[in-house]
């Protein structure tokens, strides 16, 4: 199987299937206050049970991947998702929207196991290149799905779910026909497969080495402080600033635009031209602009500015630190150790919408996007310091 034709089929599977999830996620809150009138905390545990599934299955999908190969996990997920879409369109109260959701993030669970077969199919050398592409397939589902999902809304919100549940049948269909298994048999784990959260093995690879340790503890506070705007951002832009679902649909598509631009062509040179420490500190000060601005927007126009500083962020941070992880594993571990992360990542995107939607509702709308600038600042000193350190 040739590397190149892999990572464009993997690339297009992602795509669609993410074209699902961004059609969705920026009407979400507005849904859950307008027609159900939920709590803003209470879209905070909405939006924060479906990274709780993916907290306890990322793991596992990336084990099992190890063991019997990339293919069928991705295939089962994509259906998986297909189906929680389709509940989501029946979704008439708080129960039935938060089953939708967690049997969505059961199925989302397939992002390591997407990472593990761009990792068999390419060197240290194109890592970041390749792993930049899951990257830019979830930029491009948030330039096209939002936008979409803003127009869908106005015909109804379950009109929206089914939308969604098409895109990700489409790419269940696309990698039963179309994809390849990119795990070879000679690196299949002979180990039997525990279906737990964690393995001995793979706590003391992460334990052991500092570099992979520290690059896990990043990308844990990055995604926490990002996680505290999921649920809030799109309800400060239609309780503060009245924006309709169309608007936030263009702002999250912006967001998408600069993220698609920035992995899916940019980090390539950048990759070639600065070292992966370098790009972090960029992306991580990026990321600090962006979200302490974002309460103070003012504007449409302002607010979007701001979101491309966070687009720009977000955008450097993701493959690099992922290319970072997944230099430092084991070959055979690759499964589980970017499985692990994800599921510490996952588990950031929990607390990030417990807390963001806690201190929107209780304590003022300007304090989930303060925390996120506080955790970034803190993480960019602790940064340099480490990486003069390990000088």
């Amino acid at each position: 199987m040739k590397s190149k034709s892999a990572l464009t089929i993997i690339f297009i599977t992602v795509f669609i299937d993410l074209m699902g999830f961004g059609i969705l996620i920026p009407i979400l809150p507005t849904f859950a206050s307008k027609q159900l009138h939920i709590s803003d905390f209470g879209i905070g545990v909405i939006v924060a049970s479906f990274s709780f599934m993916q907290f306890i299955f990322n793991p596992i999908f990336g084990r099992v991947s190890d063991r019997i190969g990339r293919k069928p996990i991705i295939i089962f997920s994509l259906l998986t998702t297909a189906l929680s879409y389709l509940i989501f369109s029946f979704a008439d109260s708080f129960a039935i929207l938060l089953l939708s959701r967690l049997l969505a993030g059961f199925g989302g669970s397939n992002i390591s196991v997407a990472q593990a077969y761009i990792a068999d199919v390419t060197d240290e050398s194109n890592r970041a290149k390749g792993m930049g592409l899951i990257g830019a397939a979830f930029g491009l589902g948030f330039v096209f799905g939002p936008m979409l999902g803003g127009m869908l809304s106005q015909y109804g919100y379950n009109t929206v779910g089914y939308a969604s549940a098409l895109f990700s049948f489409m790419a269940f269909l696309f990698a039963t026909f179309k994809l390849k298994e990119s795990l070879k048999e000679e690196n299949k784990s002979t180990q039997k497969t525990k279906y737990s959260i964690f393995t001995k093995d793979t706590l003391v690879e992460v334990i052991k080495n500092h570099s992979l340790r520290f690059t896990m503890l990043i990308y844990f506070i990055i995604v926490f402080s990002m996680a505290n705007i999921y649920g809030t951002f799109a309800l400060l832009a239609y309780k503060v600033y009245n924006f309709t679902d169309m608007q936030i649909g263009y702002l999250y598509g912006l967001i998408g635009v600069v993220g698609a631009i920035i992995q899916g062509g940019f980090i390539k040179r950048l990759s070639e031209k600065y070292k992966d420490e370098k790009l972090v500190l960029a992306g991580i000060f990026f990321m600090m602009l962006g979200l302490t601005g974002l309460p103070y927007g003012g504007t449409f126009l302002g607010i979007a500015i701001i979101a491309g500083f966070l687009a720009i962020g977000s955008g450097i941070l993701q493959p690099t630190i992922l290319s970072m992880v997944s230099k430092n594993a084991k070959s055979k571990n690759q499964g589980s150790i970017l499985g692990l992360n994800q599921s510490a990542a996952s588990m950031a995107r929990v607390l990030g919408p417990l807390w963001g939607g806690f201190a929107f509702e209780y304590i003022s709308y300007q304090f989930p996007f303060l925390t996120g600038g506080l955790f970034t600042f803190a993480m960019l000193i602790g940064s340099i310091y480490f990486f003069n350190k390990k000088r």
